[in-house]
């Protein structure tokens, strides 16, 4: 199988690809990417060294739609995975154009390529596309709970999946769609929550909380999420939609003092700010369907993820601090 991996520098991209490697022996991966500030093709420096001959980079943006059609011909594409999006809530909230410019608008010149040259797509999505839950509240998010987007980057990846879904609908394009809760690991960006405090514990610097720190998240693997979807292109009906969720719940509290105790640092490290814009309480995802039909199931716990990813991010603080220079930079720049 020929597989494009749009965002495949990023982290669940990146992850994704070495997992599948690793796994089928006689696939090949172009890793399609625009390696904005929260990209970085270091977090693929072992693939490209273990899998030069089946593993390529192209840069470009998922706007291309004539590169990406040329592309997929070329090199008998057979399907794409899109993991590229712009993600984080606090940046969408300063500057939610380019949200929407790449989550929505380029993403429908990637199905159009994948409509003109009849190729199957699946799309990578997030639980936060249904809004949020009350803390104290027995519900979860099943595949056909309503889509209530809280913030701009929830509501771009809310059109995103209605996109792909009406190119299934209207013009029979093969699609699936997963939809994840939150992800953690290794080669995840310092400008998310766990690794960011992974590594603003390990320079000494406050460890920002929001007000309402107690608000939940339901914690999933990065190489759990790899599985299921590796499932999905294997074994999902054409137009399907899978939640992929671990029933695991942490608060940000939760994390903060984890990551403190395990790097052996003063819990005064903690600081409370005010809760930004549209900020969620809680996330939890249904996820019987993937298990009963697909057989998935998550594999890792989190107290091994956790410590597992503690200790990645203490031996590898170079690919971390470049980052947080090139986020810094981003910054400087709006």
């Amino acid at each position: 199988m020929n597989l494009l991996v749009t965002g495949g520098a990023g982290f669940i991209g990146s992850n994704f690809i070495r997992y599948w490697l690793a796994k089928y022996h006689s696939d090949k991966i172009i890793n399609l990417d625009s390696l904005t500030y929260a990209a970085s093709l270091a977090s693929l420096d072992d693939v490209k060294a273990n899998y030069n001959s089946r593993y390529s980079f192209v840069k470009a943006n998922i706007s291309e739609r004539e590169l990406i059609v040329n592309l997929i011909r070329k090199e008998n594409i057979d399907i794409v995975v899109n993991f590229a999006a712009e993600s984080h809530n606090s940046r969408a909230i300063v500057n939610p154009a380019i949200f929407f410019e790449t989550n929505v608008l380029a993403s429908q010149q990637l199905l159009e390529a994948c409509k003109i040259t009849e190729t199957r797509i699946h799309h990578v999505s997030t639980c936060e596309v249904y809004g949020d839950l009350a803390l104290n509240s027995s519900d979860s998010f099943a595949e056909d709970y309503p889509y209530k987007p809280n913030t701009p980057y929830n509501a771009s990846k809310a059109s995103t999946d209605l996109l792909v879904n009406s190119y299934y609908k209207t013009f029979g394009l093969k699609t699936t769609i997963s939809i994840c809760s939150n992800n953690y690991g290794p080669f995840q960006n310092p400008e998310k929550l766990i690794p960011l405090f992974i590594s603003n514990a390990l320079q000494d610097k406050p460890l920002s909380l929001y007000k309402s720190s107690h608000n939940k998240r339901e914690w999933l693997h990065v190489n759990d999420h790899c599985n299921a979807i590796d499932l999905i292109i294997h074994h999902a009906e054409i137009g399907a939609k899978y939640n992929i969720g671990s029933s695991l719940e942490k608060s940000v509290e939760e994390i903060s003092d984890i990551i403190l105790t395990s790097l052996n640092k003063p819990k005064s490290l903690k600081k409370y700010v005010p809760d930004r814009p549209g900020h969620d309480r809680r996330y939890l995802l249904n996820s019987s369907k993937i298990k009963k039909e697909l057989g998935w199931q998550s594999k890792i716990s989190f107290e091994q993820g956790i410590q597992e990813t503690i200790s990645w991010y203490v031996n590898n603080p170079k690919w971390w601090q470049n980052l947080k220079e090139k986020a810094k930079l981003q910054e400087d720049n709006w």
